[in-house]
Formats: C-alpha cells, structure tokens, sequence
C-alpha cells in the first residue's frame, strides 16, 4: 500500500518512536562527547582527537554504498543490518581500557580510532534508509509536527543521557576507565535493540517507474549553476568551521580549564540545550519569514558564540565558578548558533535543488558536508599540536585557532549576502518580525490555528488573527479561507482586510473568491481587493456592480471608488440615483466620499430630494459631502446635532461665531486676511437663515466669494431649494464649510 491506514500508521510510527528512544541513548554514547573524553583519558593528542571527531563527517562519503547495494536488497534490510554492525563495531573500545592498563597506549588509541571510524562507516552505508522512512511516516497535516517529534525525541534523549552520565562520572575525581567500557557496552546493545526495531517497520515504497537520471549530468547541470556553486563554497566554509568550533570545545575545556569528567559531560547537557533550542525557534520561524534570513542570523550567532574565548582573559581561568559559567554559556551558544546554520543551511539546500534531482545532488551535499568537517576536524587538531610544539601555550593556541574560525565565519557572512531568497523576507523584515510582539503573536496563533480540528477554536482563533495583523498570516489564512464551514471562510477573509499587503498568491485566491462564491463571501475579497489597491480587480469589479447580490454589487462599487476609477464614477452615480435598495444606496453614498469629486455633488443632493430618505442615508450623504470637501471636523459637529437635533440653529450660529472670532485673531498677523466686513455679513448672513427662514442674503454671500468655484455655485442655488432646507444637517454642513473657508 501507498498509503497507511490510520491504525497501520499509528502503530509504525510508535515503533519509529521506540527505535529512536533506543538509537538516541545509543549514538549520544557511542559517537558523543562521552568518546571525546574518553580518548582524552587515553592521553590523546589533539591530532587524535580531530580525527575521531572527522569520522561523523566521513560518514557521509559512504553513503553511495548504501545507495548500490538498495539496488540488489531491501532498503530495511540494508538499513537494520548496518545498524546492527554499527554498534558492534564500537566493542574494539571494550578492550581499550585493559591494554591502556597494561601500558599498551598506542593499542588502545589505535582500538578506538579504527572502532570509532567502523561506527561511522557503517552509519553512513544505513543513512540512506532514514530519509525513505521518515518520508514514509511523515504523511498528512501533521507532517512538520511529526519530524519535529522525531528531532525532539533525539534531541531530548541525549541531553537526558548526556545529564545521566555528567551525574555517574561526578561520583569520583578521576572515574575508572573500566566505567567507560560498561558505559559503552550499554551503548553497543541500546544500538542492537534498535536495529531490531527497524526490521518491524514496513518496507518504504520505491517508484519503480521514476524518471532515470544521470549523476554525471545532473552534477555538470547543477555546477553550472551560480547559486549552487556559491551556496556549496558557503556549506564547506559553515561545516568546516562548525566542526571544528562544537567538536573542539571539549578538548578546550579539558586543557585549558582542567575540567573534570564529569562537568564536560554537563557541559554537552547545555550544549544540547542548545541545540535543542535553535530546533524550536527555526521550526517556529522558518516558515514565516524564510530560509535565507535566519541562515544569516545564525552564522550571525555563530561569529558572536566565539568572541568570548577570543577575549576571556587567562587570569580568570583558575576561578573555578567563573570557569564554569563561562563554559557552560560557551557550550549553548555554540551548539545553539552551529546547530542552527547547519539545519537551516539543509533546509535551504532542500529549496535550492530540484526536486528530480533531489537524490542525486544529496549525496553530492552530504559528501561537501563530510570532506568540509572531515579536513575542518583533523586541521584543528594538527592545529593545536604544531602550536603547542612551537612553543605556544595551549590558552594562546585555542584563542589563536577561534580567531581564525571567527574570520572565517565573517567571510561566511559576506558571502551570504547574495545567496538567492528562496521566497524569504529580506534581513531587514526578518529582523523586523523577530522584535515584534504582533508578528511573533500572530506566528504563535497560526501554530495553534495549524493544530486545532475544532471548528469552534477556529473561529477563535481566527478572530484573534484579525485583531493581529501581520503578512505572515496569509497563507493560513488562505488555507481556512477554503474550509467547507461557512463561518470559518468568512473569519479567515476578515482576519486578511486588517494585513498591511497581500502577495501574488492571496490576490489570486481573492479573485476566485470574488468571481465563484456570490452571496457568500465574494463581497469581502470585493472590500479587500479595494483596501489593497489592486487594479487588476478593476474589470470584474465594473461587471459585479450590477450583481443582484446587493452586498457585493456595494463593495464592488466602494472598491472601485477606492482604486480611483474615475473613468467609472458616472456610472455608479446613475446607478445609485435609480436603485431602490437602501444598502446599496448607503455603499454607493459612501463610495462617493472616497472619490471625494466635487462632480458628486449634485448627485448626492439629487439623493437627498428623494421622497422621504431613510435617517441613516441622510447622515451617509452629508458625511460623504463632507468628506468630499475635506472636513474631518464635521463628523464632530453632526454627532452633537444628532445627540440633540433642537439644538441645530444654537450650533449653526456658534460656527458663524466661531469663524468671525479667528478671523478677528488673525488681523495684523497675515498679509492675506479675511476682510473683517465679510466675515460680520457672514453673521449676519447666517442669522437671517438660520433664524428668519431668509435664504437670499447668505446664498448672495456665497456667491461673491473671491475666486468662487463649483462647490459655491452648487451651494449658493442649494440654500433656496425647499426640499433641501427641510435637512438641518445638511444646512449645519453648509454653514461649517463656509465657516472653515473663511476663518
């Protein structure tokens, strides 16, 4: 089957789950800080050192094994059975302690070098069926989540072990070297269980018909690629500086600040907290604000992680407390910024390539990973070495070999700078989300929203996006703007009309919404198309205007007067003046004032003669005059009225007042100052038609305005007119208009 069934998945999962439980206790043993130090404890020098941390990077060159022999055997088969050897290779170490005892110091070295690099040797044959099965498993909604657990469980088991282990060997000064060897036993048969583990699991799927392709090909394709050639050169410099910075650090601690046994295995505790944390925060980013940024900030990280040992002064390294925060501090932020670049620069990787070539250029990648680790590991072992020979103390020799890993990563940092986007936000707007409480808010909603199968939270939490504006949410918002519930659509589109921009993808999503789901939820993507000043929307928005869904045929036109369609304004003010539905009336009122032409006008006022208007239609027509007119302060003033409409002949003369008293301010500051004699007529104007009925003398006043315009043509005839008069608010308008141009 392609497919599991959900009881067949479940099942295979939670023997995946016990497998890594038994493989992470293992490998945190067997190819750990515990080995570090117990080479050190053979007296071994820095050479030996790097070389056993390399053998994790050799690994990776032996992947093409396991890729030729899936073509005659099962990929289980090839991935238990190496499994299986990898752990017995390590029982060479069994011996080390005995011939170490003995004197035999070379044969201990020499039985846990060749142990070490069979370990890995064999790791790297059976790698090529983790990817297989974890894909396999990984299916569904929950995919990401599903991997993470996977990374969680690793992560968590060799920190918990790691701690176990700091907590045994702190139970003497100088732990026996037989220790070691029980400890490893323990990891030799944790790594046998689970290989048994592996043979329970179903058989990945291979498509047998699958596109053919040419390694040789596909490597001169991808080598004539700029950005790929350029991203490998950063790869090689980012994994060789991390396997020296992380690996080395053990030996740092050991030489340097005489660390015990077993306070260099707590250390790697907070080193895997570090890791452990990098894991969580990139799964928490990565998808909203992309690769590329965060690729930079932890290199970023990665070149700040060894400043302090570059700077911490040699007189501190006898203060044991100093000491040990120091180390511990040095062990997370190494493992937390190192760990961070070599994940993300994977994902990266997995954006970069093809998928067709996928399988191919891998290998090409883990192969660039283990020759970069490999020479980065044995490099800082001859390091150290040639400069202790020289004469060099080893606190001048390891502040000397980060130094140099610190120009590296800053290397690392310029080069990154034109690695292609991938869709990523630009460093700037990445930096941007990471300090915003709303973005990192609206992150934290849409990881819930990604969760959550209850229709009821989903609507909550889609209400909360709303009041949380921020780009970052588009996609799962797109993706609940397709839920089969109709309230779940329309909470998804309003939490997008509050996002500052939209991206090509929700425009498009927007548009089909707009075009296929009238009577539903069309009449939000019309209103969220017009905020977002789309101009492509412009010919369908026209067509919908004269829907029979009153609701959208509204937002359409107020969308259209948002996107400037001048060319379309007659239209709709012929539409609005015939149509008898009052919401539409309203929305086209209002789509008046967002055109703000004084050309509506008369239009407006048309409106109003209307036999009888509604209330609320008289209050949309004056406000969208005003707004046309550019009166904010107006919306104040009809407030006031409608709190008290007897009150409307007090609050027009107050405005005539008000305007006579600023421009008598104003006299002998200004060279360009109202005549004191029209503004008193303009008083006088106002009394007579506000209090007398007597609308000639203030119309003739409007009319012999300097420099007169449409507006005070139109005005001065509206004063006469009996079906206009009947409206106080309307001549409470006219009066504030006239009040704000004269004072």
């Amino acid at each position: 089957m392609n497919t599991f069934s959900p009881y067949r998945l479940k099942k295979a999962r939670s023997l995946f789950n016990v497998f890594n439980v038994f493989n992470a206790f293992s490998y945190t043993i067997l190819a750990g800080s515990l080995i570090t130090i117990f080479a050190l404890r053979l007296n071994a020098s820095s050479t030996v050192v790097g070389v056993l941390s390399s053998f994790v990077y050799v690994a990776y060159f032996f992947l093409p094994i396991g890729k030729m022999l899936t073509k005659r055997f099962s990929i289980m088969r090839v991935y238990a059975l190496a499994w299986v050897l990898r752990s017995l290779f390590m029982a060479p170490l069994l011996v080390a302690p005995f011939a170490f005892t003995a004197g035999r110091r070379d044969t201990a070295l020499w039985l846990t070098v060749i142990g070490s690099f069979c370990f890995h040797m064999s790791r790297g044959i059976g790698m090529i069926g983790n990817n297989p099965v974890l894909d396999k498993l990984a299916v569904g909604a929950d995919r990401g989540g599903y991997m993470t657990l996977i990374q969680i469980i690793n992560a968590g088991l060799g920190m918990t072990t790691n701690f176990a282990i700091a907590m045994l060997l702190s139970l003497w000064d100088d732990p026996p070297l037989f220790l070691y060897a029980v400890l490893i036993a323990f990891g030799i048969a944790s790594g046998v269980i689970s290989s048994f583990m592996l043979k329970r699991l179903p058989e990945p799927e291979v498509n047998k018909n699958a596109e053919k392709t040419n390694f040789t090909k596909v490597l001169k394709e991808s080598f004539a690629d700029k950005a790929f050639k350029k991203f490998l050169i950063i790869l090689f410099m980012v994994t060789f500086t991390s396997g020296i910075a992380r690996a080395f650090s053990i030996v740092y601690s050991r030489e340097v600040f005489n660390q015990s046994d077993g306070l260099l295995m707590l250390y790697s505790v907070f080193g895997g907290f570090g890791q452990l944390c990098i894991g969580f925060l990139t799964k928490f980013l990565i998808d909203r604000i992309g690769v590329k940024p965060l690729f930079i900030s932890c290199t970023a990280l990665s070149l700040m992680s060894m400043i302090p040992i570059m700077i911490f002064p040699q007189s501190a390294v006898g203060t044991i407390s100093i000491a040990i925060v120091f180390l511990i501090s040095l062990f997370f932020l190494l493992n937390f910024s190192f760990m961070g670049a070599e994940g993300v620069a994977q994902t990266y990787f997995m954006g970069l390539i093809p998928a067709k070539y996928m399988l191919d250029m891998g290998v090409v990648y883990f192969i660039c990973s283990g020759m970069a680790g490999a020479s980065g590991s044995f490099f800082a072992g001859v390091f150290l070495d040639s400069f202790t020979h020289a004469g060099f103390s080893r606190f001048i020799s390891f502040k000397l070999l980060y130094i140099l890993l610190f120009a590296i990563a800053a290397a690392i940092l310029f080069l990154q700078r034109r690695l292609v986007r991938l869709g990523s936000l630009s460093f700037k707007d990445a930096i941007g989300v990471i300090f915003s409480f709303r973005d990192l808010r609206a992150i934290v909603l849409l990881d819930k929203l990604g969760k959550t199968n209850d229709s009821a939270q989903e609507e909550a939490i889609l209400d909360a996006l709303h009041d949380t504006p921020s780009v970052l949410s588009i996609k799962g918002l797109l993706e609940r703007a397709k839920s089969p519930l109709l309230v779940t659509r329309i909470e998804a589109l309003r939490a997008m009309e509050n996002l500052s921009a939209l991206n090509d993808e929700a425009e498009k999503a927007l548009m089909n919404d707009l075009v296929n789901n009238h009577y539903t939820t069309a009449y939000i993507s019309a209103r969220i198309l017009g905020k977002q000043r789309v101009s492509g929307a412009i010919l369908v928005l026209r067509e919908l205007s004269e829907s029979d869904d009153y609701m959208l045929a509204g937002e359409s036109i107020i969308a259209l007067a948002r996107l400037n369609d001048e060319a379309f304004r007659p239209h709709i003010e012929n539409m609005v003046l015939n149509t008898k539905n009052p919401r539409l009336k309203i929305m086209g009122v209002e789509a008046f004032g967002v055109y703000k032409s004084t050309e509506s006008l008369p239009a407006l006022l048309s409106i109003l003669r209307s036999e009888n208007p509604p209330p609320y239609l008289r209050d949309e027509i004056v406000l969208a005059m005003a707004n046309i007119l550019n009166l904010p302060s107006f919306y104040s003033l009809l407030i006031r009225f409608l709190e008290d409409e007897s009150l409307s002949a007090v609050l027009a003369v107050d405005e005539a007042e008000a305007a006579v008293e600023r421009c008598k301010n104003t006299v002998g500051l200004f060279k360009k100052k109202p005549s004191m004699r029209r503004a008193e007529n303009f008083l006088a104007a106002v009394r007579a038609y506000i209090f007398d009925g007597k609308p000639s003398l203030f119309s003739q006043w409007i009319s012999d305005t300097p420099n007169p315009t449409t507006t005070h043509a139109i005005f001065s005839k509206a004063v006469f007119d009996a079906d206009l008069n009947q409206f106080d608010c309307l001549k409470l308008l006219i009066i504030h208009w006239c009040a704000q141009n004269l004072g």
